[in-house]
């Protein structure tokens, strides 16, 4: 059941807002709060890096993405509330859970069921923001919401490294876990369904259904939607590598306690990325009233830019200079992502946004969470028998290739957006 149009006041779609972004905000600290465990639970598992790739990225990303088409189908027919509150109550179950695991099989199989829940969380939320605010203020809207990640980047370093030094990483999955579930049951009995196309008043579209085949077709016939899903997973990809691995580098290679790698990172990238995610849609909001390019063009600039710093960063002989170093980039690389989701939300019907979405983050995640830190753990596990510590060095600079391919699929999408965005 929808609510009535008129119970939506501003106040309301602000709150809506607010509640998503904090159901985001848990989706990143259990999704993100592995990394800053990972040297605790290398060194009680006895684990290799590539195992501990294997279970940040690939087999993660399998599930999510594999689960949040289907998912993600359901949400644009049914209540995107309720499968957003009971995909929370799964994914910080398994969480809390992830702390009982007593080898590599048992937590693989828990982070497997926090991928499972966390295919239902962002679909369905892209679906009701952009019904919710109309296109001239949807990328500033999506953008808030994107800021959850940085926000739960933040929260997932900060707790994990000062949980996990005094209390273990057992008791870290327990704490950031079972306060998902009291947040699923408010989410669900304060939020309201939407109208579909409210925003629009596109009370014809709403009404319209489409099969899994229509929205693929039409994905597929936009050229520009090719690449705007390239590009982001390939900027996705450098943002899941060093966030995986930069921890263990500082662990290695400056020999940083984890709750000072917390501390420093909650900040650098909890609220670099976060103004990152932000100014992304605010800034290509304004910029695109002059040319719809600039949407593609700002984010392809940044990623660029980025480039020097982070080979800087991944390079340096001290800690201070590798964490300095890093924030801008950490900045730049979040451009990308709320004029992405903007755009592919432009270019299908109301009734195809969640599954555009889904669609959007398949290959987002399958290239940037699959195989980022995957390919990373494997190059540290290679190199590590000649280079020792500093293979992790190489592990982490592999992004700048990434970065390159980024851009350029951006640019590219650039070409036929308006054409895309007008058919």
């Amino acid at each position: 059941m929808t609510e009535p149009t008129a119970n939506l006041t501003t106040k309301y779609r602000g709150y809506a807002l607010f509640i998503l972004t904090t159901v985001y905000v848990f989706n990143f600290i259990d999704r993100q709060i592995l990394v800053i465990l990972q040297e605790s639970i290398k060194q009680e598992l006895g684990l290799s890096d590539t195992q501990l790739g294997l279970m940040t990225g690939f087999t993660f990303a399998i599930f999510y993405v594999s689960f949040g088409i289907p998912i993600a189908r359901l949400a644009d027919k049914g209540n995107r509330r309720n499968i957003i509150a009971v995909s929370l109550t799964i994914w910080s179950t398994m969480t809390a859970l992830s702390g009982m695991a007593q080898n590599f099989i048992q937590l693989l199989l828990a982070r497997i069921g926090v991928g499972i829940g966390e295919a239902g969380g962002s679909p369905p939320s892209h679906s009701i923001i952009s019904d919710l605010y109309p296109p001239k203020k949807r990328a500033t809207a999506l953008a808030i919401y994107s800021t959850g990640i940085s926000i739960g980047i933040l929260l997932g370093f900060l707790i994990g490294g000062w949980v996990n030094q005094y209390l273990g990483w057992r008791m870290t999955f327990l704490v950031v876990g079972v306060p998902g579930i009291l947040l699923a049951l408010i989410l669900r009995f304060t939020l309201k369904e939407p109208p579909r196309g409210l925003s629009e008043k596109g009370k014809d579209a709403a009404s319209q259904q489409h099969s899994m085949k229509d929205v693929f077709r039409l994905l597929r016939e936009k050229k520009s939607f090719r690449y705007i899903a390239i590009g982001a997973g390939f900027a996705a990809y450098v943002s899941y590598t060093v966030t995986s691995w930069l921890p263990p580098f500082l662990a290695r290679v400056h020999s940083m306690g984890s709750a000072e790698i917390g501390t420093w990172l909650s900040l650098i990238f909890g609220i670099g990325t976060g103004i990152g995610y932000f100014m992304g849609g605010y800034l290509t909001d304004r910029l695109a009233k002059k040319d719809l390019r600039w949407y593609l063009w700002l984010p392809s600039l940044a990623i660029v830019l980025a480039i020097p710093l982070a080979l800087v960063s991944f390079f340096a002989t001290d800690a201070n200079t590798t964490l300095f170093a890093i924030i801008l980039p950490a900045f730049l690389n979040s451009l990308y992502l709320a004029p992405c989701i903007a755009l592919t939300h432009g270019i299908v019907n109301v009734r195809m946004r969640a599954l555009a979405s889904a669609i959007l983050f398949f290959v987002l995640n399958i290239i940037g969470l699959g195989f980022g830190p995957f390919v990373g753990g494997i190059i540290s596990d290679m190199l590590q028998p000649t280079l020792g510590i500093d293979a992790l060095r190489w592990a982490l600079s592999n992004t700048a290739i990434a970065s390159i391919i980024s851009a350029f699929c951006l640019y590219m999408a650039s070409k036929t957006i308006r054409k895309d965005l007008i058919r």
